[in-house]
C-alpha cells in the first residue's frame, strides 16, 4: 500500500461544506496532494498552499469536470442540492452522471460517496431516495465507488447538531412532534472522518456499500436528553400526536439556525428510521465508533473553543438565494456612501469592522437589525440565525448573519454581499485608508433593485436606512478609538 506522499493526486468536491472542509484539513495533515472543486475559488483562498491545488468548476459543467480530474486517483463526491432552491432530486441526478462520466473518462481509479442511511425496501423520504439514487448513478458509470451511508452527524457546526443545540439551549420547555421519537444512529464527525479518508486505501476493487454508524440506537428526543444532561439543563418534554412536518419546520425556522425550506425536508428525511442494519463495515475499516455521549462531549469541547472549523452554512447552498440572483436582470443602482474621520489606525479600525455580526451585533440599532431578520425568516430567507463562526476574524465565503464574506484585505477592504430575501441585489461595504493622525472609513451600501419592487423596497426603508448605516459608521469609530 502506497505512503499517502506517493499517492497521485485526491479530488474533493464539496470542500466549502462542512464535511468536506473537515476532510480537506485531515487529509493535507496527512500529507495528501488534493485539487479542491468549487464554484468560487476565491472562497477558498486561506486554504491554498503547496499541497492544496483550488481549481474553478462545477458538477454541472462537465468540461470544467474533465480537467479537475487530470491525474486524479480517488474523487470525493460530497456534493448535494438539498439546501438549493428548486428541484434537487433532477439536480443530484445530472450531477451525479456527470461526475460519473468524467471519472471513468479520466481513469479515476475509485469514487468515495458519502449519503444517507435508511432502508431501501421502506418508503423512503424524498431526500433519502435522491440520496441512494446518486449512489446508484455513481455505481453504474463504470468506476469502482464506495458508498458510506451515515444518519446523524454530531459534531460542532453540524446541521442536526447545531439544531438539537439550539433547541435545547433556547427551549427550556418543548412540544416535541412524533419524528423526535424516531430510532437513529448518530455517528460522530470523527468517525465519518476516519472512513472517509480510510477509503483511499482501502484494499477492494470493485463497488460497496457501507453502513456507517455510532455505537449506540436512539432517538432525537434522547440526543436531546444527553446534550441537556452534559450541559446542565433541565428540559421538559411534551410530545403531541400531530405536528406536520411543515409545521414543524415553521417551527424550527423561529428557533433554530435553520429556516423552513431546509427544516422540511431535513424532517422528511428524521421521520424515517436511519439505523445499521450491516454492521461490516467496523470491521472491513477496523474501528469501534463513538457512542452518543462521547461524540457529544467532543462537539461540546469544539463549541466552547466558539469556533468550530467549518459550519453547515458554510456552504454557499445555504442560503438558497444566491444562485438565482445572479441571473437576474436589475435596473440602475442604487448606492449609499458615507465617511467618517477617526482618530486611530487603520489597523485598529478594521478590528471592529472584522468583528461586526454575530454575538457583537451591528454596533447600531441592533433591534432593528432583528426585526428584519425576523421578517426575513417569516418570508423563507436565513435570518440572523446563523452568526458567526468565528468573532474576531473572516475569510471570504464566510457567514455572518444575512451576509456572506465576498472580498476582504487585511486592514483594507471588507465586503459582504446580502442572502436576505430581497428584491434584488445588495451588498456593504468597508474601507480603511490611512489619514494624518489617524484613518477614515468608507461605509457603502449597494442595491441593485429589481423592478420596481426593488425600488419601492429601497425608498420605503429609504429613512431607516439612513439612521441605522451613520450610527453603525459613528459607533465603529467610536469603538477603534476607546481600544
Amino acid at each position: 500500500m502506497m505512503d499517502a506522499a506517493e499517492q497521485n493526486m485526491i479530488l474533493l468536491t464539496g470542500a466549502t461544506g462542512y464535511i468536506g472542509g473537515r476532510l480537506l484539513s485531515a487529509l493535507e495533515s496527512n500529507g495528501y496532494r488534493i485539487r479542491c472543486l468549487v464554484r468560487c475559488p476565491k472562497n477558498l483562498a486561506h486554504k491554498k498552499s503547496d499541497s492544496v491545488e483550488i481549481i474553478k468548476g462545477d458538477v454541472f459543467d462537465p468540461g470544467s469536470l474533465y480537467k479537475a480530474m487530470e491525474n486524479v486517483s480517488v474523487a470525493f463526491y460530497l456534493v448535494h442540492s438539498m439546501t438549493s432552491p428548486g428541484d434537487f432530486e433532477s439536480k443530484d441526478r445530472i450531477a451525479a452522471q456527470n461526475f460519473g462520466e468524467a471519472a471513468l473518462q479520466a481513469g479515476v481509479k475509485r469514487i468515495v460517496y458519502l449519503g444517507g442511511l435508511g432502508d431501501s425496501e421502506d418508503l423512503l423520504s424524498t431526500h433519502l431516495k435522491s440520496r441512494h439514487e446518486v449512489g446508484r448513478i455513481l455505481r453504474q458509470c463504470g468506476v469502482p465507488v464506495i458508498e458510506l451511508r451515515a444518519s446523524i452527524v454530531i459534531g460542532s457546526g453540524s446541521l442536526s447538531f447545531e439544531m438539537i443545540r439550539a433547541l435545547v439551549e433556547r427551549l427550556p420547555v418543548m412540544i416535541t412532534p412524533r419524528w423526535v421519537s424516531v430510532s437513529a444512529q448518530p455517528i460522530s464527525i470523527t468517525d465519518v472522518l476516519y472512513f472517509l479518508e480510510s477509503s483511499i486505501n482501502l484494499s477492494i476493487n470493485d463497488s460497496r456499500v457501507f453502513e456507517i454508524g455510532g455505537r449506540d440506537v436512539v432517538s432525537y428526543k434522547e440526543i436531546m436528553q444527553e446534550y441537556a444532561r452534559q450541559r446542565g439543563l433541565k428540559r421538559l418534554m411534551i410530545p403531541v400526536p400531530v405536528l406536520t412536518p411543515y409545521l414543524s419546520s415553521l417551527w424550527l425556522g423561529l428557533i433554530t439556525p435553520l429556516f423552513a425550506r431546509i427544516g422540511r425536508n431535513m424532517i422528511d428525511s428524521i421521520r424515517h428510521t436511519t439505523v445499521v442494519n450491516d454492521a461490516s463495515s467496523n470491521d472491513v475499516f477496523g474501528i469501534q465508533p463513538q457512542g452518543v455521549s462521547e461524540a457529544i462531549s467532543a462537539a461540546l469541547c469544539n463549541e466552547d473553543h466558539e469556533i468550530a472549523q467549518t459550519s453547515w452554512f458554510d456552504s454557499l447552498s445555504s442560503s438558497g438565494y444566491w444562485t438565482k440572483v445572479e441571473t437576474e436582470q436589475y435596473g440602475n443602482r442604487i448606492i449609499d456612501s458615507r465617511s467618517y474621520k477617526v482618530n486611530a489606525p487603520a489597523s485598529i479600525v478594521f478590528q471592529a469592522i472584522e468583528q461586526i455580526g454575530g454575538d457583537r451585533g451591528w454596533y447600531y440599532g441592533n433591534w432593528l437589525w432583528k426585526i428584519r431578520g425576523w421578517m426575513d425568516l417569516f418570508a423563507g430567507g436565513v435570518g440572523m440565525r446563523r452568526g458567526r463562526r468565528d468573532p474576531h476574524h473572516v475569510h471570504i465565503g464566510d457567514a455572518i448573519d444575512w451576509w456572506r464574506v465576498e472580498q476582504i484585505e487585511e486592514s483594507k477592504i471588507l465586503r459582504l454581499k446580502a442572502e436576505m430575501k430581497v428584491p434584488g441585489r445588495a451588498w456593504i461595504q468597508f474601507e480603511v485608508r490611512p489619514d494624518q493622525d489617524g484613518s477614515i472609513i468608507s461605509q457603502t451600501a449597494i442595491f441593485d433593485p429589481l423592478g420596481l419592487w426593488g425600488l419601492l423596497y429601497w425608498y420605503a426603508l429609504y429613512p431607516v436606512h439612513c439612521f441605522v448605516f451613520a450610527g453603525m459608521i459613528r459607533n465603529i469609530a467610536k469603538w477603534a478609538e476607546n481600544q
